[in-house]
């Protein structure tokens, strides 16, 4: 059977039958190369950056995307830092507003300050791709909320399709590229297809045509004429995937969440090159056998794994709009890239035109570490297969499932925590749907690592193992797969921060800290991925844990107190977390001033939960705390809600009473810079006092806020 991208089901094949054609559906090659990108980068920046807006009106003023200035030149070098390979620009967005020099819109960049309206972000970051190596893609959106917004706008405007010429000519701006084309089409596809071909004949070379599928809003019925853009880009952009239809799929979330088992062998209901009805692309199973006994075709499809690197698409602020974390970045990729996958990860520029530090800080840490991980094979030197060696796609051997496998020796032990498995997927299709990796430990084989598919790349993780030979096994397969690499590596594991938090009821416990990350979580647990075997050592008395402090093993009951703690790894120390544990809050009643807030009611200020807030309407409002006893009191801790900036407390009165009824001061405390740093504040008492009531005056709001908010009330 020859192989291809597309093979179609016939009503009298078998089931065995469907699985022998699913084994030669092959990518293209175009598909192949995307695929060894493996690490791409999505680049959103419009008028939202300066909104702050994730997604715009289409009303925007032009003028409001207030560019001064333009680093092209630093972006690419943080990208090619953390290894990747192609940069993919939202040249337009859902809200129209364009960042090259169109011919066929005003709306767009032309019509701002930035460089006096003659600035080209298109241009100026295609040659620093050429500068540093970077294959360029676009994102086009086929929505146009301008187009629909606009009275005079084209989308949905009811326009009769008639026989067009692409390009239009423009007097004055002539096209050096005198390919014509000739379609039926209605006014929005003319104005869609004379865009994509500026684009495409005028920015260099583009590997990757980006189709968003979202749909803010509709009009007149407006339909696109994708077998036209196809036709389009193959001609124009004879290298590139295209991302939305038969190319390119989405994984299905934009967390950075990825599937167990990946399959890029997917089935149609319709032909793809003519498909009106598509299939879920978010499903949990798209390739398995049962999924493919039900297909009319078998399409060769890979997946995008895409997220942001920061909470939204769209840079906000460098405050509150957090940044993910190298650990979660880094996890994300072997995850993505490991898992028959893309890595697509959006880095959105700054006002200044610029990468924000912090996001460079990140790139460049994963860029060191895959490239500490994966840069030299440690068995490049063991006896074993060649062609599974020799970095090579095309080499290969056959690996029979159900057989005693491919065995590597070494001359010495090595330490690995890693193995890299692919197949020759351009020749023989993804046939590897189960598989196994043994090493030889204290004289016999044992396991270490087991998996389901691998396809064009599978990067399996496990904890340190010491050994001299390693064992790889088809366990199951479609026909005989074709193993094109093997490779072994370690990844230096890293004890992780920590975290101390409490609950209501006074049970203590320490864990690996959470990504502080907001947006689409994907809820990995990223420490036991790239921290595995460390331990938790910790202290009650005030001094610095080390190995030899207790081991921290389940939660345990503590009041008041100190209490600091260290990850441990491989000897290696993390850093030490400190946390001052206040009174227990269990039996706590709590009141406040002013109305609270829907939702975010007084007793939520006490809950041992900081995503929770007690918020009040009004810039003097208070709260009481009836503590159920007389205690001692040495100071308060306020953590403010990171929600938003509102209601922070930036100054106030600490009142006591014995009785609820008469109260005294205590002492005023006054917390600066809480917008710029949300973090939990001390204010600690000249005196100690006794008090079983404390009420808390907000006397002013930290950036003129008209409400008052609390995280979290502690007292010591």
């Amino acid at each position: 059977m020859e192989c291809s991208n597309t093979i179609k089901i016939e009503e009298t094949d078998t089931p065995e039958q469907i699985i022998e054609k699913a084994a030669h559906v092959v990518p293209t090659p175009n598909q192949l190369n995307a695929l060894k990108n493996e690490f791409i980068a999505f680049i959103h920046m419009g008028p939202n950056t300066f909104t702050r807006m994730e997604w715009g009106s289409g009303k925007e003023d032009p003028k409001i995307f207030d560019l001064k200035e333009l680093d092209t030149d630093q972006w690419c070098e943080a990208m090619k830092a953390a290894g990747i390979k192609m940069v993919i620009l939202t040249v337009k967005h859902h809200d129209g507003f364009v960042l090259w020099q169109s011919r066929y819109t005003d709306h767009g960049i032309m019509s701002t300050g930035f460089r006096d309206g003659k600035g080209d972000i298109l241009k100026d970051l295609s040659a620093s791709c050429q500068k540093f190596g970077l294959k360029l893609g676009v994102y086009l959106s086929p929505a146009d909320l301008f187009q629909i917004e606009n009275p005079k706008g084209l989308y949905g405007n009811l326009s009769k399709y008639t026989k067009r010429t692409i390009p239009r000519e423009v007097p004055g701006r002539p096209f050096a590229n005198k390919t014509k084309f000739e379609f039926e089409l209605d006014d929005y596809n003319e104005y869609f297809m004379n865009q994509l071909f500026e684009i495409l004949t005028e920015y260099g070379p583009i590997y990757e045509v980006w189709f968003d599928g979202a749909h803010p809003k509709t009009k007149g019925g407006q339909k696109y004429n994708y077998a036209a853009w196809k036709q389009l880009i193959h001609t124009l952009a004879p290298e590139a995937v295209i991302f939305g239809r038969e190319d390119v799929r989405w994984c299905g979330n934009e967390s950075g969440g990825t599937r167990e088992t990946e399959w890029n062998v997917v089935p149609y209901p319709q032909s793809p090159d003519t498909a009106t009805v598509f299939p879920d692309m978010t499903a949990q199973d798209l390739g398995s056998r049962e999924q493919l006994y039900k297909a009319k075709y078998l399409h060769y499809q890979q997946a995008e794994t895409n997220t942001s690197i920061r909470e939204g698409w769209f840079y906000r602020d460098d405050t509150h709009q957090k940044v993910r974390s190298a650990d979660d970045v880094f996890d994300i990729y072997e995850r993505a890239v490991g898992g028959n996958s893309t890595f697509l990860l959006n880095i959105p520029p700054n006002r200044d035109g610029r990468f924000s530090d912090k996001d460079v800080e990140v790139l460049h840490e994963v860029g060191k570490r895959i490239q500490d991980t994966y840069s030299v094979n440690l068995l490049a030197d063991s006896k074993g297969a060649k062609e599974l060696l020799d970095n090579d796609l095309n080499t290969y051997v056959a690996v029979p499932a159900g057989e005693k496998g491919t065995v590597f020796s070494l001359k010495e032990p090595v330490t690995i925590n890693r193995v890299v498995l692919q197949e020759n997927v351009g020749e023989y299709s993804e046939r590897v749907e189960e598989h196994a990796v043994d090493a030889w430990v204290d004289g016999q084989w044992k396991e270490i690592a087991k998996a389901t598919n691998i396809g064009y790349k599978r990067i399996l993780r496990f904890p340190d193992v010491t050994t001299d030979k390693i064992r790889v096994r088809v366990l199951q397969s479609r026909l005989t797969p074709a193993i094109a690499t093997v490779s072994a590596h370690y990844y230096a594991s890293r004890p992780p921060r920590l975290e101390i938090t409490r609950s209501i009821d006074g049970k203590v416990n320490i864990q690996a800290r959470k990504q502080d990350f907001n947006w689409k979580a994907h809820g990995e647990d990223v420490a036991a991925n790239l921290n595995a075997g460390f331990k938790i050592h910790y202290t009650t008395d005030g001094s610095e844990p080390d190995v030899n402090s207790p081991e921290f093993k389940e939660p345990f009951s503590m009041d008041r107190g100190e209490i600091k703690a260290v990850s441990i790894l491989h000897g290696d120390k993390g850093e030490v977390c400190h946390e001052q544990l206040g009174y227990i809050k269990q039996n706590w009643k709590v009141t406040a001033t002013g109305s609270a807030a829907d939702k975010h009611e007084a007793q939520l200020a006490a809950d041992e939960n900081p995503a929770t807030y007690w918020k009040a309407n009004g810039t003097n409002a208070a709260i009481t705390i009836d503590l159920g006893k007389e205690c001692e009191l040495a100071g308060f801790a306020y953590t403010p809600q990171t929600e938003n900036s509102d209601g922070m407390m930036a100054k106030g009165i600490l009142k006591t009473s014995s009785d609820g009824k008469s109260w005294k001061e205590a002492g005023r405390f006054e917390f600066g810079n809480l917008i710029n740093d949300p973090t939990k504040r001390y204010y600690y008492l000249k005196d100690k006092v006794n008090a079983r009531y404390v009420r808390i005056e907000t006397t002013e709001v930290a950036a003129g806020n008209k409400s008052v908010a609390a995280a979290e009330v502690d007292l010591f």
